[in-house]
C-alpha cells in the first residue's frame, strides 16, 4: 500500500458539458436538451451516416455516439440536423472564459472540445469556502450563460478527477464527485470490467484476466514488480493509477516525443477496393503536404482499411531513407494492401499515418538516381504546396479527385471533419 500523505494534495476539476453536440443543436432550435430527441449526423442526406451526437431523451430510444442515421425511428418527434462545427467551437470558447475567471491559464488545460481540467488549488479560496462549493458555482455560470448542463469531477489528481467524473459525477443528481485518497477502496477498486478504467483497453484487459486480474482492486494488489516485468512501463503506471496515484500537473504541460501525422475517415458508403484506391490517394497527398510543410522525411508508413463488417486490414512499411513524396508512399501502400485484403469486400474506413521523422536536409541521392528528374520533381512539390497554402486544397488537385469515389471536394473546408 502507497503512503498517500507523502503524495500532492491539489483540488482538480474534470469538467465535462453534458451532451453537448446534441445540447448546442438543440438550443440553436430553440429546443430543451433534457427533453427534446435530438440526433447530430455526419451527413443527413446518407442513410449510412454516422450519429455524431444524441440528446439524453434519444439515447433511451438506443440511438448513440456511432449508430447510423437509418437505425434512427422514422417519428415525428425526432429531429435530425447536420453538425454546426463553429458553433460548438464558439460556444465551447465562451464556457473556457468562463474557466479561466477562476484559474490561471496555466493551470488550465482543454482535453477536448467539449471537456477540460482545472487546477484550483491555489485559487479556490478566492472564490468559494471549498472545492466543491466552486464546483458548484461554475457549473451554474454556465448553466446561466449558455444554458449548457455540465458534471464535474473533483480528485486529488488529474487520474481522480476524470474517473469521479465519468464513473459518478455524470449520474449524481447535481452532477458533481468528489474523490480522495481516502475514497480509493471503496470507489476505485470496485471498478471492473477493466476496460473502464482510464488507460486499459480490451487487448490488455485480456492479459491482466490471464494474470488473474479482474478487477482495479486486483490490479492495485499485484506485486507491482510482476507488473513491470510483464509489461514494462506501463505496467508500473497501472499499479500506481489503480491505488489512485497520478504525479503529473497541468502546469508541466506534455511535450510529443514520438509525433506522427494522420488522416482517417469514416466512409459515407460501402466502397469497392478500386474505389479506396482513390481516397487513399488523396490522403496520402494530405499527410505528406504537412510533412513537407514541417521539413521533416517520414520512414515509416502505417495504413488500415477496414470492411463494412468491421474486419481490418493493417500494415506499416519502413523506408529507410525517408520520404515525404505522395507517389512513392502511395506505391508502398498499395502494393501492400494488395497483398493482404479482399478484393472482393466492401470498405467504409481508411486511415493514413506518417512517423518516425527526421530533417529533409539529411536527405541523400543515390548515384543510381537520375539527379535532374529528382530536382524537377521536388520543383513540382513546392509549387504544389505553395499553392495549396495561399489558394486552398481545392486549388491543386489530381484528375482522380473528379471521379465519384473522391472525397476530396467533400471534406474541403470542414472543421475536424465536418461541417462548419
Amino acid at each position: 500500500m502507497y503512503n498517500y500523505h507523502i503524495c500532492p494534495q491539489r483540488h482538480v476539476f474534470c469538467v465535462d458539458q453534458k451532451s453537448f453536440f446534441a445540447s448546442v443543436s438543440c438550443l440553436l432550435k430553440g429546443l430543451d436538451p433534457m427533453t427534446t430527441k435530438l440526433a447530430v449526423v455526419a451527413d443527413t442526406k446518407s442513410l449510412g451516416s454516422v450519429v455524431l451526437a444524441a440528446t439524453p431523451e434519444l439515447k433511451k430510444l438506443g440511438i448513440k455516439t456511432g449508430s447510423r442515421l437509418f437505425e434512427i425511428p422514422g417519428r415525428s418527434d425526432i429531429y435530425i440536423i447536420n453538425p454546426s462545427m463553429k458553433t460548438y467551437l464558439d460556444y465551447s470558447a465562451r464556457i473556457t472564459a468562463i474557466a479561466l475567471k477562476y484559474v490561471a491559464p496555466e493551470d488550465f488545460h482543454q482535453y477536448s472540445v467539449d471537456e477540460f481540467f482545472m487546477d484550483v488549488t491555489q485559487s479556490y479560496r478566492i472564490f468559494a469556502d471549498s472545492p466543491y462549493a466552486l464546483a458548484r458555482r461554475i457549473k451554474a455560470e454556465i448553466y446561466r450563460e449558455t444554458a449548457i448542463d455540465c458534471a464535474i469531477g473533483i480528485g486529488e489528481n488529474m487520474l481522480l478527477s476524470k474517473l469521479s467524473l465519468d464513473i459518478e459525477a455524470k449520474r449524481m443528481p447535481d452532477g458533481i464527485a468528489e474523490w480522495r485518497y481516502h475514497d480509493v477502496p471503496d470507489k476505485l477498486w470496485p471498478i471492473k470490467p477493466l476496460r473502464r478504467f482510464w488507460g486499459i483497453n480490451r487487448r490488455s484487459e485480456i492479459k491482466l484476466n490471464e494474470r488473474g486480474i479482474f478487477s482495479i482492486g486486483d490490479l492495485a494488489r499485484y506485486p507491482a514488480a510482476h507488473l513491470k516485468r510483464d509489461f514494462g512501463a506501463i505496467g508500473v503506471d497501472w499499479h500506481l493509477h489503480a491505488n489512485g496515484i497520478d504525479s503529473s500537473l497541468i502546469r508541466e504541460k506534455h511535450t510529443v516525443h514520438s509525433p506522427s501525422i494522420a488522416k482517417s475517415q469514416i466512409l459515407m458508403r460501402d466502397y469497392r477496393f478500386d474505389e479506396i484506391y482513390v481516397v487513399l490517394l488523396e490522403h496520402v497527398d494530405e499527410v505528406t503536404h504537412r510533412l513537407r510543410l514541417e521539413r521533416k522525411l517520414a520512414r515509416t508508413v502505417q495504413f488500415a482499411v477496414g470492411t463494412a463488417e468491421g474486419r481490418i486490414y493493417r500494415k506499416q512499411f519502413t523506408v529507410r531513407e525517408g520520404t515525404n513524396d505522395g507517389d512513392f508512399v502511395m506505391v508502398g501502400i498499395w502494393k501492400a494492401l494488395k497483398a493482404i485484403a479482399d478484393s472482393y469486400a466492401l470498405y467504409r474506413t481508411i486511415s493514413v499515418t506518417l512517423t518516425n521523422f527526421i530533417p529533409d536536409k539529411v536527405k541523400q541521392i543515390s548515384l543510381f538516381d537520375d539527379v535532374e528528374a529528382v530536382e524537377r520533381r521536388e520543383r513540382l512539390l513546392r509549387t504544389v504546396d505553395h499553392l495549396k497554402v495561399k489558394y486552398g486544397q481545392l486549388s491543386v488537385m489530381r484528375a482522380l479527385s473528379c471521379t465519384e469515389a473522391s472525397t476530396l471536394k467533400l471534406r474541403d473546408g470542414l472543421i475536424a471533419g465536418h461541417k462548419r
